[in-house]
């Protein structure tokens, strides 16, 4: 069975998470200075980095050798052509926001967002052979597999 390990500053939120698994590990903490005494084969993170080359470097030190890193974040429109993808994603929002209800999060929101083209090329220079992808709701996802 895998270890599965959640960490957050936010305790309301890790008592969100505590009701959902109890098979999770759940930590009150900061993933920047926390001692993991270990590496992990995947590494998910949302997007609350206001440091994003730190945050990125940190999350990859903490990548086992052969590992995945998974980043899903929110950037803001830097090209002419996210315009089109936002307005997508703001009539899913919409969307969305009757069909489900809406949770206001308790975490610290890093404001305002990174833009697109930043985030690429923090990736490249932090994550070399990251993969991109832009998805709707002025989110993006990275993938990077950490070599052996």
């Amino acid at each position: 069975m895998p270890e599965v390990t959640g960490i957050d500053l936010d305790e309301a939120v890790l008592d969100k998470a505590r009701q959902h698994s109890d098979e999770v590990t759940w930590v009150r903490g900061d993933a920047m200075t926390h001692e993991f005494d270990r590496t992990f084969d995947v590494v998910a993170s949302l997007h609350h980095m206001p440091d994003l080359e730190a945050a990125l470097s940190r999350l990859a030190d903490l990548t086992a050798p052969g590992g995945v890193l998974a980043v899903v974040g929110v950037a803001r429109t830097s090209l002419p052509k996210d315009v089109l993808v936002h307005l997508a994603g703001a009539v899913q929002h919409r969307w969305m926001a009757r069909k489900y209800e809406f949770w206001e999060h308790t975490a610290p929101t890093v404001w305002p967002p990174h833009d697109h083209v930043t985030v690429r090329r923090t990736a490249e220079r932090v994550l070399p052979g990251a993969q991109w992808k832009q998805l709707l709701l002025w989110r993006y996802a990275l993938i990077w597999h950490k070599p052996i």
